[in-house]
């Protein structure tokens, strides 16, 4: 297995966005802590950690994805560590899910720390469950195991439009290959502003 390099240029620009968003989103981080706050006061069937880890693979490694939690704690029982099936019917979801998070996708702030601590990068393949990675894996599809993981990337951007979300996965791992380190850090930043505007246009991100 021929692991993808993570250039030194790419690791500082993931630190840097990563905290200056943290930074802005310190005031809506406080939104959301006063919403669970009184969520939980009203609705006893909210109750439950505002946070929660799911386990994803990345690089091969499997590790926490942390998010605000979104889902009644009953649910999420349930859920078997992916959340995201469990998230379309809206009847399973937190008054705070349902009003605040899902709609802005906050839920999705805190992987903000998961860049931090180098679980993942800030463009990259989306992160799966391993049950899901598993069955790339019977196909043939082992990039998961190559790369680093990312908070959005193409096929996010595209939405999976006209060309499956497998290929255009391979096609960054495939840049991520041959371009230069800074050519992939100016490609990297072209993803994050087309990030901003899906989340704009409130399309959301696919796992």
């Amino acid at each position: 297995m021929d692991i993808v390099p993570r250039p030194i240029a790419k690791r500082a620009l993931d630190v840097a966005v990563a905290l200056a968003l943290l930074a802005g989103s310190l005031p809506i981080v406080l939104l959301v802590v006063a919403a669970y706050a009184l969520d939980v006061l009203l609705v006893p069937g909210d109750r439950g950690g505002l946070f929660y880890r799911e386990p994803r693979i990345s690089r091969g490694r499997e590790f926490g994805l942390i998010k605000f939690r979104t889902l009644r704690h009953d649910v999420l029982g349930d859920a078997g560590g992916h959340a995201r099936p469990h998230e379309a019917d809206p009847e399973n979801l937190t008054w705070l899910g349902r009003r605040l998070l899902k709609p802005w996708y906050l839920d999705e702030v805190p992987q903000l720390l998961n860049v931090l601590r180098g679980d993942i990068s800030l463009v990259g393949p989306r992160p799966w469950p391993p049950a899901m990675v598993e069955r790339q894996r019977a196909q043939g599809l082992r990039y998961r195991d190559e790369i680093t993981a990312g908070l959005t990337g193409t096929a996010q951007v595209t939405k999976g439009q006209r060309r499956p979300y497998a290929d255009l996965d391979l096609a960054y791992v495939r840049l991520s290959r041959t371009l230069s380190t800074w050519a992939l850090v100016r490609y990297d930043l072209e993803i994050l502003a087309r990030t901003v505007g899906v989340i704009l246009r409130r399309e959301g991100l696919s796992y």
